[in-house]
C-alpha cells in the first residue's frame, strides 16, 4: 500500500518528477523540487514531501 499525497498539484508534481527522472536520470533532485514547486505552485510542506519522495525512490 502506497501513501498518496494530498492535493491535486502535489500529485501532478510527483507524476511530473517521476516522468522527468525516466528521461533525465542524473538530474539534480534539489533542482527538480524547485522546478516542481514553481510549476505546480506548491507550499514548503509540499516541497518537503517531494524531498522525502525522492530520497526514498
Amino acid at each position: 500500500m502506497s501513501v498518496q499525497p494530498e492535493g491535486e498539484n502535489l500529485r501532478k508534481a510527483v507524476k511530473w518528477i517521476s516522468e522527468t527522472l525516466k528521461y533525465e536520470q542524473g538530474k539534480n533532485s534539489a533542482k527538480l523540487i524547485e522546478e516542481a514547486c514553481l510549476k505546480f505552485d506548491l507550499t514548503p510542506i509540499d516541497a518537503e514531501y517531494l524531498s522525502n519522495f525522492l530520497r526514498n525512490k
